[in-house]
């Protein structure tokens, strides 16, 4: 994995390797009062699309803080690590219920992780990557 800036759209292949292997990630949102809200997430990585997706509750804080912030979305990041190795996305994300975006999400969080669990009140945050960076 090369250092530091990949293109979000088209990352060399050892980077999108790293994020096809088994990791927790973390995901950092922006409470109201300003503060980061960093929590354990399962991330899957669509350069392709331009997104990362992290399957939730539609009632956990990560999916109000996103919603709370609008059409325009709230900025995040995710991340992971494995010793040395770092990778981090960075954009704007919203969360979605439709059920065909919730079905892709879960399908692809089922390829990297394993299939989730049953939750007929699931949503998909969905981020428009507009950042990544690493290092292998």
């Amino acid at each position: 994995m090369a250092s530091y800036p990949q293109d979000p759209a088209a990352p060399d292949a050892s980077y999108l390797d790293f994020w096809r292997e088994r990791h927790l990630c973390t995901m950092t949102t922006i409470r109201p009062d300003g503060t980061p809200h960093v929590v354990p997430v399962g991330v899957t990585y669509d350069p392709g699309a331009g997104l990362a997706r992290v399957i939730t509750d539609r009632a956990s804080a990560k999916a109000r803080y996103v919603a709370a912030a609008g059409a325009p979305g709230a900025l995040v990041a995710v991340c992971q690590v494995d010793g040395r190795r770092w990778a981090t996305l960075e954009g704007r994300a919203v969360v979605r219920e439709e059920p065909e975006r919730v079905a892709e999400a879960e399908r692809r969080y089922a390829e990297r992780y394993r299939p989730p669990s049953q939750n007929p009140t699931r949503v998909v945050i969905e981020i428009t990557v507009t950042r990544a960076m690493g290092r292998g």
